[in-house]
């Protein structure tokens, strides 16, 4: 059975460009609940540690490197269905195949900066949200 909860990230590039409203309108628009949001700036050491499962892949570094750049605004979104709902919503990771209106489409820029993360999984919802929210019990 799909949860009713999923995390997200406006990625750095998304923040630079002034696109949080913008997406914090679609996002609800597309009939999510924010349960919880924060603004702030990853660390090298904990993008490293969010992206650990990446770490034997060549973008690696550069994926810590653009996540630690600057601010991010993380959020655990709820709607029945979310996890698929989402990622649906945010379309394909390359801009460039992203469906029409979706986020992805309308403010990323290339496959590195594609404006937003989306869990792909509620066991990766859960996981991600509490790394970001520790000690907050939202899953």
């Amino acid at each position: 059975m799909a949860g009713n909860k999923t995390f997200t990230m406006i990625k750095p590039d998304a923040v630079r460009n002034g696109h949080i409203g913008a997406i914090l309108e679609q996002i609800c628009g597309a009939g999510f609940r924010i349960v919880a949001m924060k603004y702030t700036k990853l660390s090298a050491e904990k993008a490293g540690e969010f992206y650990a499962v990446h770490k034997e892949r060549p973008f690696y570094g550069e994926l810590v490197e653009f996540m630690s750049s600057g601010p991010i605004v993380s959020a655990i979104l709820e709607k029945d269905n979310a996890v698929e709902d989402f990622r649906t919503l945010i379309g394909a990771t390359n801009p460039a195949d992203a469906a029409p209106g979706t986020i992805r489409a309308k403010y990323a820029t290339s496959i590195g900066e594609n404006a937003v993360h989306g869990a792909d999984s509620d066991e990766n919802a859960g996981i991600e949200g509490n790394f970001h929210f520790a000690g907050t019990e939202m899953f």
